[in-house]
C-alpha cells in the first residue's frame, strides 16, 4: 500500500482546471475560507529558538557577572569563560532532559518553571562537584557563583514569562494549530475527529470533512464538524484557506479509492496521512507517526518545513541583499539602454503562479515594445519574434531582464533565489494549459518559485513549444523539491551564470 502511495509522484494527474476555472465550493467551506487565518508558526522552529536563546543568554549573564566583578579584583583567566560556557551548555541539556522544551509546557507556568529551577540547581551542582574532585574549589568565586546561579535563574524565569505571552497569544490566534481536514464522513470519520477532539493540549483543529458519497453512508456532520464537499473540492479548498494536515479516515483494505483520491491531492503542500485507529492489521510501532494518541501512516510531506524553511528564508534574504546590491550598477546600465532604445516604461509587471498557486506580480525588464506588451503570456515569444526590441533581444538571450526579480525576493518574499520557474497564469502549449500538457504541473508550485532553478541550468529554459519541454522542466522541478537543501541551493547559483553561456539555446 505504501509502496503504491509513493509512486503516485511519477503517474499521478492533478485533476484541477487552473485558476481561471475554479471549483464552486459549498456554503460551508466558503465560510472557511472567508474565515481570516494567519500564517503558522512551527513548534519545531519554536522550541529551538527557546534553546538557543537560554544557551545564549545563560552565556551573557555569566560572562557580565564575571567580567563585572571577577576581573577587576583578580584578573582575566580563560578557564572561566570555557566554564561559563560548558554550564550553559549543560543547562540546556538538562532543560531537554526535563521535556520542558515543548510549546504545551510553553503555554503553562507552574510545571516549566519547577522543572526549570530543578534542573539549573542540578547544573550548579554538578559543576560544584567537579570542582571539588578536579581540587579547583578555592580559585572559584563564591560570590560570582551565587551570584550566577541567582542572576540566571532570574533571567530564564523572565524569559519564559515572555515566551509564555508570545505562544499564548499565537495560540489564540490559530497560528500554532494544525488546520486538518478529515476524508470520510462515515462511522470511522466520526470516531476520528472524536478522538482528535477529546485529546488535551492537542493542536489539532479539524476545520470539516469531505466525501464523494451521496448515500446514508456519508454524514452531514461527523462529531460536530461539518461536511464541506467532495474529494475534488479539496484542492480548491486547500487553495483558499490555510490547510497543514489531509487526515484519511479510510481502512487501509480501501486501497483503490486512496490511490485514486492520491493522485488529486498530493500537488498540495499539505501532509497527508492515512489514520490508522480503525485497523485490526498492526504494524510495528516504529511505523507510525502519532497525533496525540491516533496512529497515523504517512503518505506526503509538505515539502522545505520547519527549520528548513528558515534556512531558506535565511539564504535568500542575505545572498539576495548581497547579489541586489551587486546588481544594481549592471540594473542601472540596463534600465538606461531600454528607455534610449524605446518608449514606455522600464519595468514590465506580470502575473505569475507562486506558491500554492497563489498569483503574484512579477517584475522584469521590458523586452518588448511597450504598445506590443503581452501581460497574460497569451502568445510566447518566438525566435525573431518581431514585438521584441534590440535591447530586449540581448537582455533575454542573457537574462539580465530577470534581475529586478531580486527585489520580489528580498522585499516581498513571493519569489525566491533557486526554486522552480514561475510561468505565467495564462501560459501554454500550443491549445493547451501547462496543467492539462503534463501530469502533476501543479506539484511545482509546493515550494516557492525562484529566480534560477535545476532546470534551468540543465537547459530547459526559454520558450516551450513541445510536449518533452514542459515534461522536462516538471521533472527537473520536482527533483528540485524533492532533494532540496542549502547546498544545493547555493550549487544551482554558482553554477547559474555558465549555463547562461553555454545552455540559451532556447532563450529569445
Amino acid at each position: 500500500m505504501l509502496d503504491a502511495a509513493a509512486a503516485v509522484a511519477a503517474t499521478a494527474s492533478p485533476d484541477r482546471p487552473p485558476v481561471e476555472r475554479r471549483r464552486r465550493l459549498t456554503p460551508a467551506a466558503l465560510a472557511v475560507t472567508n474565515q481570516k487565518v494567519r500564517r503558522a508558526i512551527s513548534p519545531i522552529v519554536i522550541a529551538g529558538a527557546v534553546r538557543i536563546a537560554d544557551l545564549v543568554l545563560l552565556s551573557l549573564v555569566g560572562i557580565a557577572l564575571y567580567f563585572g566583578y571577577v576581573v577587576p579584583l583578580g584578573g582575566f583567566y580563560w578557564q572561566y569563560i570555557a566554564a561559563i560556557l560548558a554550564m550553559a551548555a549543560t543547562a540546556v541539556v538538562c532543560f531537554q532532559a526535563s521535556d520542558i522544551y515543548q510549546v504545551q509546557i510553553f503555554r503553562g507556568q507552574l510545571r516549566q518553571m519547577t522543572r526549570m529551577v530543578s534542573s539549573w540547581a542540578f547544573v550548579f551542582l554538578l559543576f560544584i562537584g567537579a570542582s571539588f574532585f578536579a581540587k579547583l574549589g578555592g580559585e572559584v568565586s563564591r560570590l560570582w557563583l551565587s551570584a550566577f546561579f541567582a542572576v540566571g535563574l532570574a533571567a530564564l524565569i523572565a524569559s519564559r514569562v515572555f515566551v509564555r505571552s508570545l505562544v499564548r497569544g499565537w495560540a489564540r490566534e490559530g497560528r500554532l494549530d494544525r488546520r486538518t481536514i478529515i476524508v470520510g464522513a462515515d462511522e470511522n470519520g466520526e470516531e476520528l475527529v472524536r478522538a482528535l477532539k477529546v485529546q488535551e493540549d492537542s493542536d489539532i483543529d479539524v476545520l470539516g470533512v469531505f466525501d464523494d458519497r451521496n448515500d446514508s453512508r456519508a454524514l452531514e456532520t461527523c462529531a460536530g464538524s461539518p461536511k464541506l464537499g467532495k474529494v475534488d473540492d479539496i484542492v480548491e479548498f486547500a487553495r483558499r484557506t490555510r490547510v497543514d494536515l489531509v487526515l484519511f479516515a479510510l481502512p487501509i483494505s480501501a486501497e483503490t479509492r486512496i490511490l485514486a483520491m492520491l493522485k488529486k491531492l498530493w500537488v498540495l503542500p499539505v501532509d497527508i496521512r492515512l489514520s490508522a485507529h480503525t485497523n485490526k492489521l498492526r504494524f510495528r510501532p516504529r511505523s507510525y507517526s502519532y497525533l496525540g494518541q491516533v496512529p497515523t501512516l504517512d503518505m506526503f510531506e509538505a515539502p522545505i518545513t520547519d527549520w528548513d524553511l528558515v534556512m531558506k528564508w535565511m539564504f535568500d534574504r542575505l545572498v539576495g541583499g548581497l547579489a541586489l546590491l551587486a546588481a544594481l550598477p549592471v540594473m542601472a546600465l540596463v534600465a538606461l539602454a531600454i528607455k534610449l532604445d524605446s518608449r514606455g516604461p522600464v519595468l514590465f509587471r506580470q502575473k505569475r503562479f507562486g506558491f500554492n498557486n497563489e498569483r503574484i506580480d512579477v517584475f522584469k525588464f521590458r523586452s518588448l515594445y511597450h504598445d506590443q506588451a503581452d501581460p497574460l503570456a497569451s502568445k510566447v515569444v518566438t525566435k525573431n519574434d518581431p514585438r521584441v526590441t534590440r535591447v530586449g533581444r540581448f537582455i533575454r538571450k542573457t537574462s539580465l531582464d530577470e534581475l529586478p526579480q531580486l527585489f520580489n525576493v528580498v522585499f516581498k518574499g513571493n519569489l525566491s533565489l533557486v526554486g522552480p520557474r514561475p510561468h505565467a497564469v495564462q501560459g501554454k502549449l500550443q491549445n493547451r494549459m501547462f496543467d492539462e500538457a503534463v501530469d502533476g504541473y501543479f506539484a511545482r508550485h509546493r515550494v516557492k518559485p525562484g529566480i534560477t532553478g535545476w532546470a534551468q541550468i540543465n537547459g530547459w529554459r526559454g520558450e516551450i513549444d513541445n510536449q518533452e519541454k514542459i515534461q522536462k522542466r516538471v521533472e527537473f522541478d520536482l527533483y528540485y523539491i524533492e532533494n532540496w537543501s542549502v547546498l544545493f541551493d547555493l550549487f544551482i547559483l554558482l553554477k547559474t551564470p555558465l549555463a547562461l553561456m553555454t545552455k540559451s539555446e532556447n532563450a529569445y
